[in-house]
């Protein structure tokens, strides 16, 4: 097998090893390890973040439209004027993230934890405010 098709091992990478792959337009980040990374403004459209760490990181600004966040760990991350729209963030924590400003026009938010996030000014046209409310102290 020629090296360009072995499987890339990336099971020990650092934050910043994860943080530069995805910089560079990578779209295969499942289970990346980017606890505190820096993504701010980054272009991450239809990319795959299923069960990724970013607790903690800046994603101010990224877009992340159509991106599938399934059961990333979110927790305490900045997603301020980030553009999840279409988004799948089915069953992610979000506990104490910063979503002021987003947007998630037609995000799944399904089991999305949602606690202690700050959602103002977010655009959450075509979702159930109700449940929201449910979910989201001080919402």
């Amino acid at each position: 097998m020629s090296k360009n098709h072995e499987k890339e091992d990336r099971s020990n990478w650092t934050v910043q090893q994860w943080t530069d792959y995805a910089k560079a337009g990578n779209k295969d980040l499942k289970r990346a390890i980017l606890i505190g990374a820096n993504l701010e403004g980054a272009d991450l459209k239809d990319v795959s973040l299923e069960g990724a760490y970013l607790r903690g990181a800046n994603l101010e600004g990224a877009r992340l439209w159509y991106a599938n966040l399934e059961g990333a760990d979110l927790r305490k991350a900045c997603l301020r004027v980030a553009n999840l729209n279409r988004a799948i963030l089915i069953g992610a924590n979000l506990e104490g993230a910063n979503l002021k400003d987003v947007s998630l026009e037609g995000a799944y938010l399904e089991g999305a934890i949602l606690e202690g996030a700050y959602l103002e000014g977010a655009n959450l046209e075509g979702h159930d405010i109700d449940d929201l409310r449910k979910r989201v102290a001080g919402f």
